[in-house]
């Protein structure tokens, strides 16, 4: 049986989810929940719909001239680790770089082992829960100021903004 993912929804072409042309991928499920959350209809798991790997593998070979890179978002991406693991990685084989969204903090993802794959997959990461009161329009590619923006290497820091 093909690994399968549940999505909110792609975007093939977009601009405003990462640096320069991006294929934006939406999960579904969140656990966070956060208020004034950019995405709430992501947050319930079973929302959305499933998707085989190889369908999203179609949509990004078809995206590939037109694209620098992927973007994980959600829902939160690593409710799912295992599927946009083996999905990072053949994106990085085409050439793409790979750029993720969670509420959780780097730290918090460094102590989930079932997600230490995939944060070796990961080019970019934007990590920190949304927070209205820190809501801001300052920090490139992120919505509240707590949110930190990692650039990594095989799951090590390169560097922070």
């Amino acid at each position: 049986m093909p690994l399968m993912l549940r999505i909110a929804g792609t975007i093939p072409e977009s601009i405003v989810d990462g640096p320069g042309f991006r294929f934006a991928l939406f999960t579904q499920g969140c656990p966070h929940h956060c208020p004034g959350c950019h995405n709430p209809q992501t947050h319930d798991p079973n929302g959305g719909r499933a998707v085989s790997l190889l369908a999203l593998m179609r949509q990004i070979w078809q995206s590939r001239a037109h694209i620098d890179g992927v973007t994980f978002s959600g829902g939160d991406p690593f409710c799912q680790p295992e599927p946009l693991y083996h999905l990072a990685r053949w994106c990085h084989r085409l050439g793409l770089d790979v750029m993720a969204y969670s509420g959780w903090t780097l730290e918090e993802l460094r102590a989930k082992p079932e997600c230490q794959n995939l944060l070796n997959e990961i080019d970019v990461l934007v990590d920190g829960r949304f927070i209205i009161a820190r809501k801001t329009l300052k920090s490139r590619f992120r919505g509240s100021s707590n949110q930190k923006l990692y650039h990594l290497k095989h799951g090590e820091v390169i560097s922070v903004e």
